[in-house]
């Protein structure tokens, strides 16, 4: 595939972007002479923990109307993690105990083991438990599923802000000092791949600092100029911390561009609202693909920002997405248009 000019990613509208990763990776059934599939260890651990989630659902009594939605992404979850399993894999199964959401913790094996009591905090607390599990997976996952496992952790902990519980960001450092995204130098050069996918991340970093200027102009001094001062914030520390990992990589980082082009007017604290949804929606698709792209040490720092932006699009009013930043992987995904920077 041809990579994508930087300028292609300048604009507001940039992110609907098409996916550039594509699944190049998945289960084999394995056989005589074939290798086994390292991504069927992971995928069962992951279903085990989808699956004590819901069991930690269904135990709720009595029911809460909010957990229907959350319940409901979770099949789905389930489903498309248990894609393409070789029929031999063993099957999860979850052990629950005490009447509240008590759940078994996955093992090496997708088996879980029964704690002694219950799990505490209610669902949110294990909606943020069954996302740590799943990032702590990163590393072992082949991209693809790198990038599936990013999207449900990031849903995850949007249903646990849903449900009530208060999700704080990742830490947000001043430019001066190393922020989220890793710095280390690796032993080898980035792929191609990576680098064109760190200086999209880069241009939509430097689109959404421009776009939050407009959204903060047009709403009045209230809690949600306060959300937007601090989501302005939150992206150029993203930003900056893109430019010295791409300058850790050798690789001169693209400066911003001299225009940008709104995606649809702004002229009312609405209109600004919406502005802030759209660009958080859209930055989900460049980390979900990052997450595919970079190499292992730096596929949590891509995750993180994904979960960052799933939560403020849902602050701004966003619809919720099962599988934020990319298609649900049960239809045939379809190719999104590209947006036209401005002149300048």
């Amino acid at each position: 595939m041809q990579p994508p000019s930087r300028r292609t990613f300048l604009a507001l509208g940039l992110f609907t972007l098409t996916a550039c990763t594509a699944d190049r990776t998945g289960p084999t059934a394995g056989g005589p002479g074939l290798r086994p599939d390292p991504d069927v260890p992971v995928r069962l651990r992951a279903i085990a923990a989808v699956d004590a989630l819901l069991a930690g659902y269904d135990a709720l009594t009595p029911p809460d109307a909010r957990t229907a939605e959350p319940r409901a992404e979770h099949v789905r979850h389930r489903a498309a993690l248990a894609e393409g399993l070789p029929s031999s894999a063993p099957s999860p199964s979850v052990t629950t105990t005490g009447t509240g959401t008590g759940t078994g913790t996955p093992t090496a094996t997708g088996t879980p083991t029964t704690p002694a009591t219950p799990a505490a905090g209610g669902p949110a607390a294990l909606e943020l438990r069954t996302a740590d599990s799943l990032l702590a997976d990163l590393d072992a996952a082949s991209p693809s599923l790198a990038r599936l496992l990013a999207a449900v952790a990031a849903a995850d902990t949007r249903h646990a802000l849903v449900l009530g519980t208060p999700v704080p960001p990742a830490p947000v450092q001043p430019a001066t000092t190393p922020s989220a995204p890793p710095t280390a130098t690796p032993t080898r050069g980035p792929s191609a791949e990576a680098v064109t996918a760190l200086q999209n991340a880069l241009g939509a970093e430097h689109a959404a600092v421009y776009g939050y200027g407009v959204v903060g102009a047009h709403l009045p001094e209230d809690p949600q100029r306060a959300d937007a001062r601090t989501a302005h914030a939150a992206h150029q520390a993203q930003r900056d911390g893109w430019q010295r990992l791409l300058t850790s990589l050798g690789v001169s980082p693209a400066p911003a561009a001299g225009g940008y082009q709104l995606p649809f007017p702004v002229g009312s604290p609405a209109d600004a609202a919406r502005l802030a949804a759209h660009l958080e929606t859209r930055l989900t698709t460049v980390y979900a693909d990052l997450v595919a792209a970079v190499p292992v040490p730096h596929r949590r720092a891509a995750a993180l920002a994904l979960r960052d932006c799933t939560l403020r699009a849902h602050r701004w009013g966003a619809p919720g997405r099962p599988f934020p930043g990319i298609a649900d992987p049960a239809p045939s995904p379809t190719a999104s248009p590209t947006a036209t920077p401005t002149a300048g």
